[in-house]
Parts: structure tokens; C-alpha cells; sequence
């Protein structure tokens, strides 16, 4: 299944298969540190201090109400190598349905262990702390590679089955393509009939060709976007219907190479954000147990920092930014119907399956907290002028995305940002 570290194609009917599936692993990234032995001080200070959206986000404040504890989340990914310091005790079994030597535990690349550390990272050694310490990850490893063609065998499908039949409740996908199967989306509509929330990264060509990336285009699932600083949209983010909640996506450390030696400071991609918005997703439904999926998601869009017009959704934003802080600690947001999904199918031909006007999924304007001129995205994306998300692009994360295969170690610049072009089939 060829599978691209966060890039995007044309809206293609589930089922064709004409193209490459280009998966988004858009994360490289960290300064140094030898796996099993920890970071001096110093240098776990600076990959702390990059991590800028913790305190953007109040995750201290967050934490004393809830942690994600009790919360599992899988990553579909490239593997989570569990010997990371900030990743020990947090990383449970999970499957392997790649075909590459080794096991789920086996990071052919370092992408699924960054991500797996923004969601549960302890920090421990100097470490990434993830947004949803308490939580735990479960890994499921798949094949991506840019030379092989998609087929009806393409392992991604596999992995979101096992993913569904495990018990997480949260399934994360920081990748994505700009075609996909029917098997997969099969498999989607499977994994939503267990009660699963899951979310996929929107792509990092919004400044470019602008591909609809799959699986965040299928109605199931919510597709994320990148936020700057400055809590606009990136210009990199992929952009468009299939754009449902947006999280920070820029300056952020990660794991430079698969050899997790060191992390790479000012990494950028909507896969970073999608994880964000996957820890953010455990942090409520820690405190909400007997939550359904819809719940958490619907409270997650009503009280998302909104564009700064106020108009819902957007298509740079979706609902805006994601802000788990204004349920926690201030108990906003409603529920409601634990049966009825908030992203409901528009009904317009090739574009269905997104969002609605409304998280409610009627015809009226959003939960206006948040709305322009009523609340400020700043707590959580950082922006300085306290002002809403903004939706446009931002120079924050400007510059030609760098395209690598997996695994080939190129070294990505701080201001450009990386991304890994992968295509991958397989059956097994």
C-alpha cells in the first residue's frame, strides 16, 4: 500500500485502485541520547522547552484532573519500540501484520515511536512527555514503502481490523493517501461499529497539490489538521472538507531517525497534531468513562477554539482547535446522543462523509463557545494575541516540504520541516 508521511491525493471513489496509497508520517526529528541510558539535564530541559503546546494547552492544570488513565490508544504505525525511556511501562502488545522482519515493537523508521510519545510519553530520561501520560499505547505495524503498489491486499486494512478487535478505544493514524480500497474502508466502517474514535492526519501538501487524504476523508473518521503558534492554520496542512478538528502541529521535537539516538528539534505535520488530538481525545474520555465515542467527539468539536469568523466548519481548521482544558477544567461541552455521530455524510456527491454546519449534526450554528470575540484559542495554541484560530495559512512552517524514503536518514532543517513519501502492497 504505498503510503506517504502526510501527503494527499484526489478524491478517488472507495474501491479504485489506480493509485498509490501515500501514508503521512510526518515527524523526524530530536537531539541526542543513547535509548537505554538517560539525557543530561540540560539537554532534557531543551527537548521539554520545545514542547511549547503543554503549557499553550494548560496540560499541568489538565493532568490534575485527568492523565488518560484507563485509556488505550492504537497506533498504526511503522512500530513503537517500547525501550525508550519516556515510553517504558507504557507500551502494551500489540500486532504485527507487516512484512518486515521483527515485530510490532520494531520501529522500522521512528515515526510511531514519536508519535507514540506525544500521546503517552512519560518524559522519563529527557524524553517526550506525551499529553496523555496515564495512557497506554497499542501498537499495530504496517508496511509502508514507497515502491509497491496498492492492492485489495494492502496491509493497512489489516492493521485497523486488529485495531478495532482490540481494546483500545482511540485508534490513531497519523498517516495517510490520496486513494485507498475497499477493504479499507471496510475496515473503517468496521472499526466504527466497535465504538472506536479514530483519527488520521490531513496531509502536509496544503501548500502544494492539496490531495484529500484517506482515511481522514472517510465519514468515520476525523481528520486533522496543523496549527502554528500563532494558532492559525500551517500552510503545509492538508486543507479542505475532510478537515474536521485541528491541533499544534509545528516546532516540536522528535526522534531524528530510527536508530533513536537523538531527537531533532522544529519538526512540523499534521501527524504530530493528529497525535495531539488523539491524547487530547483520551483525557476526556479518562474523566468520562461511560462516554461513547460520539460523546467524546461531539464535546471535543463544541468546544474547539473556532475560525475567527466564527463559521463552522472550515475548511483549513474544520472546527477549530482542539481544547480538552474547557471540558476538564471547566466543564463545558454536551454530549448528547451517545448513538448519533456528530459527523454526520454531507450527501453531496464525491464530498460526502464530512462534517456537518453543526457538531449536533443539524442545520444551525456550532456551540458558539469559542465563537469570535467570546473565547481565545491562546490557551492552547499559544497565540500571544489572544485571538481565535485564525483561518489562514501562517509563514509558521513555510518552506518546500522535504520528501524522504523511510529509512534513509536524511537530516531535515529546522525550518523546512520533513515528511517521509512511502507507498507499500502487501498480503500476508
Amino acid at each position: 500500500m504505498a503510503v506517504r508521511k502526510s501527503r494527499a491525493g484526489k478524491r478517488t471513489r472507495p474501491g479504485s485502485m489506480r493509485r498509490s496509497l501515500l501514508c503521512l508520517l510526518a515527524l523526524t526529528g530530536a537531539w541526542s541520547l543513547s535509548v537505554a541510558a538517560a539525557m543530561p539535564a540540560a539537554v532534557a530541559a531543551d527537548v521539554r522547552s520545545q514542547q511549547w503546546y503543554l503549557e499553550a494547552m494548560q496540560a499541568e492544570k489538565m493532568w490534575q484532573v485527568s492523565t488518560g488513565e484507563g485509556i488505550k490508544v492504537a497506533v498504526i504505525d511503522t512500530g513503537v519500540d517500547p525501550s525508550t525511556p519516556s515510553l517504558q511501562g507504557q507500551v502494551l502488545p500489540g500486532k504485527d501484520v507487516s512484512d518486515k522482519a521483527g515485530d510490532e515493537n520494531d520501529d522500522y523508521d521512528s515515526h510511531g515511536t514519536t508519535v507514540a510519545e506525544l500521546i503517552v510519553g512519560t518524559g522519563k530520561g529527557g524524553g517526550v512527555q506525551g499529553l496523555a501520560p496515564g495512557a497506554k499505547v497499542i501498537p499495530f505495524r504496517t508496511s509502508l514503502t514507497r515502491e509497491k503498489k496498492l492492492t485489495e491486499q494492502s496491509d493497512l486494512y489489516k492493521a485497523i481490523r486488529a485495531a478495532a478487535d482490540s481494546d483500545a478505544k482511540v485508534i490513531n493514524m497519523s498517516l495517510g493517501g490520496d486513494i485507498t480500497g475497499a477493504h479499507a474502508k471496510e475496515a473503517v466502517e468496521y472499526a466504527a461499529s466497535k465504538g472506536k474514535l479514530m483519527f488520521a492526519a490531513t496531509g502536509n501538501d496544503g501548500d502544494g497539490k492539496n490531495p484529500i487524504e484517506y482515511p481522514a476523508a472517510y465519514p468515520e473518521v476525523v481528520g486533522v489538521g496543523a496549527l502554528t503558534k500563532s494558532a492559525s492554520a500551517a500552510n503545509f496542512s492538508g486543507h479542505g472538507w475532510h478537515v474536521s478538528l485541528s491541533a499544534p502541529g509545528v516546532s516540536m521535537p522528535a526522534w531524528c531517525d530510527k536508530s533513536l539516538t537523538e531527537y531533532c528539534p522544529d519538526k512540523y505535520g499534521t501527524s504530530l497534531a493528529t497525535a495531539l488530538a488523539s491524547a487530547s481525545a483520551a483525557l476526556i474520555w479518562s474523566e468520562h468513562p461511560d462516554w461513547t465515542a460520539n460523546q467524546v467527539l461531539r464535546v471535543m468539536l463544541e468546544t474547539a477554539a473556532k475560525p475567527k469568523d466564527g463559521k463552522v466548519p472550515s475548511t483549513k481548521v474544520g472546527y477549530g482547535g482542539v481544547r480538552p482544558r474547557l471540558n476538564l477544567l471547566e466543564g463545558k461541552g454536551d454530549p448528547g446522543d451517545p448513538d448519533k455521530s456528530p459527523l454526520p455524510m454531507v450527501g453531496a456527491g464525491e464530498e460526502q462523509g464530512k462534517p456537518s454546519a453543526s457538531p449536533g449534526g443539524g442545520d444551525g450554528d456550532a456551540a458558539d463557545d469559542g465563537a469570535a470575540g467570546k473565547d481565545d484559542a491562546a490557551a492552547d495554541t499559544g497565540a500571544e494575541d489572544k485571538e481565535n484560530v485564525a483561518d489562514s495559512s501562517s509563514a509558521e512552517g513555510d518552506g518546500n516540504t522535504l520528501w524522504i524514503v523511510i529509512g534513509a536518514g536524511v537530516a531535515v532543517a529546522a525550518a523546512a520541516g520533513g515528511a517521509v513519501a512511502v507507498a507499500r502492497s502487501r498480503s500476508r
